[in-house]
């Protein structure tokens, strides 16, 4: 059997194996006495500039959206495809044609017939407007629909990544008749989402709660469990801290408190923490660099900034030792990382005589120019990083000031108005290089207004050829070959100084049961939540 034609095989058959086990594991689900009823109090932070993901990549807007909206796929722990709106599934041998049977009978929220041609629709636009989507359906020439219930995607080249990128909160399946006039940008329902998910749209108060309510007509019959879903917005560590201890939250997600609170509260008998549900994210934290500014475009700038800066500082104080090191943007946990990359040397005496290279002295105030940084505000980690950052470049005459705002001013500072210097942030890498990674250095995803797009306007035909080899190669030893490559490429290029990889801890109450249940973790879709008194 041809390596492409056991391939497709494979696929085929895990369609068919987790469709014929789902009866098997129902069976086992009904053995647990489940209670029905109740409201989840579930932390969002920050609060999501929109409820649907389909052109959003934020954390928040992927967790709000999956409630919702679906996906064709769900995943196991170990990335396993499962049936969500597709119910099997099959790869051609050439690795061209993906052909999903649709579940039959489904209903948007409003009461339309969810069908193939809301698949089509949702593919072309992801594949438009989508940070990600831009690169991840980069292949598709056509989706077929050949019924109400098959959709067939059609690729000029391979995808080999294709598979796994087909979730809720990665590639929203949205409606076709609410989307199909007018800019999608600007669409009323991207604040008032019509899915076809276990939660139904209620209110959104901004700045305090997003709140969902059962759908009681949900394809999944008996489910969801639990009557409301409410998401709080709240923005002080302290006070969240405070909510999980009185019980006003019951769940949060991607280190929902500062994780110096994390030993006391996890002291308390009612709290309990799980790790699992990180492994569709692989986040990394970051430092972006404005390659159009007039300091930063030079090289030896940005050496200089990267042996200035310690990693070991930001993993054991910034992260509080919740962290790997990761000089790359292909993380450790990941089968592409290049371990032979180690960090830029911290090294204050290099950077200095970078930057006496690059005609940036000292003046008779010790400072040779000025910087602005902005921090991602999301959670406390880039703030944390940013104060480190402040401090670090003062040793070395650089004078920096760190900018707060909240996050649909930082993502339009950074990715529409391109008024940023350099940045602290944090991305998710994703379970796939060509899907997480190839965004923020591609130099045709430089996408003004997107958010984590490739914010540097970072532009090398080395990665650009390396990135685009390994993203329809389906040879996997050629892959890690490949992406090795670019991995030193951008290393000697540094429009991103990549730091660690955060490692995630979700906190929740202990009546809170089945919230973790898949790769996707949080931003899976909650329908098997159930709360005990």
């Amino acid at each position: 059997m041809s390596r492409l034609t056991r391939r497709a095989f494979l696929v085929a058959s895990g369609a068919a194996a987790a469709t014929a086990g789902l009866p098997a594991l129902a069976r086992a689900q009904g053995a647990v006495a489940r209670k029905r009823g109740g409201t989840l109090n579930v932390l969002i932070n920050p609060e999501p500039p929109v409820l649907v993901s389909i052109f959003q990549t934020t954390g928040p807007a992927l967790a709000a959206s999956s409630k919702v909206l679906e996906g064709l796929l769900a995943y196991d722990f170990d990335l396993r495809p499962q049936p969500q709106l597709a119910t099997a599934w099959t790869v051609s041998p050439d690795g061209l044609r993906y052909t999903f049977k649709l579940r039959p009978n489904v209903r948007w929220h409003d009461g339309q017939l969810f069908t193939s041609a809301d698949v089509a629709f949702s593919v072309e636009l992801l594949r438009a407007i989508h940070p990600r989507g831009r690169s991840t359906f980069a292949n598709v020439t056509k989706v077929q629909t050949p019924d109400a219930n098959t959709a067939i995607i059609e690729l000029s080249k391979p995808a080999p990544f294709l598979i796994k990128a087909l979730s809720a909160g990665e590639s929203p399946i949205v409606p076709k008749h609410l989307y199909a006039t007018g800019d999608p940008l600007t669409n009323p329902h991207n604040n008032a989402p019509v899915g076809t998910g276990p939660f139904r749209f209620k209110s959104w108060t901004r700045g305090a709660s997003i709140v969902y309510e059962r759908n009681p007509d949900y394809w999944d019959t008996g489910k969801p469990y639990i009557d409301a879903l409410v998401y709080k917005v709240i923005p002080d560590p302290a006070a969240r801290s405070a909510a999980f201890e009185t019980g006003a939250l019951d769940l949060g997600g991607e280190n929902p408190v500062p994780l110096t609170d994390l030993p006391r509260l996890t002291q308390l008998p009612q709290l309990t923490t799980e790790t699992r549900g990180y492994r569709f994210l692989e986040p990394l934290a970051e430092i972006d660099f404005n390659l159009d500014h007039p300091v930063l475009k030079d090289q030896r700038v940005r050496q200089a900034i990267a042996h200035a800066i310690n990693p070991q500082v930001v993993q054991k104080t910034v992260a509080y030792g919740y962290a790997d090191v990761s000089p790359t943007p292909i993380t450790p946990a990941s089968p592409y990382h290049d371990a032979q990359l180690a960090p830029y040397a911290f090294d204050p005496q290099a950077a200095e005589a970078l930057l006496d290279a690059a005609g940036k002295p000292r003046g008779a105030d010790g400072v040779r120019f000025k910087l602005t940084h902005d921090y991602l505000p999301y959670g406390d980690l880039y703030q944390r990083q940013a104060g480190y950052v402040k401090s670090a470049l003062a040793r070395v005459g650089i004078d920096v000031t760190v900018r707060s705002q909240d996050l649909p001013s930082f993502l339009k500072r950074v990715y529409a108005d391109r008024q940023f210097d350099f940045t602290s942030i944090g991305v998710n890498t994703l379970f796939d290089p060509a899907v997480g990674v190839q965004r923020l250095y591609w130099s045709k995803n430089i996408r003004p207004g997107v958010p984590f797009s490739n914010a540097p306007h970072y532009s090398s035909p080395e990665a650009d050829r390396l990135l685009e080899a390994a993203s329809v190669e389906i040879d996997e030893n050629r892959r890690v070959v490949l992406y090795k490559q670019f991995q030193q490429t951008v290393y000697r290029d540094l429009p991103i100084l990549n730091l660690v990889a955060p490692r995630m801890v979700t906190l929740a109450n202990r009546r809170v049961h089945d919230h973790t249940v898949s790769a996707q973790g949080l931003e899976g879709n909650f329908a098997d939540v159930w709360l005990s008194a």
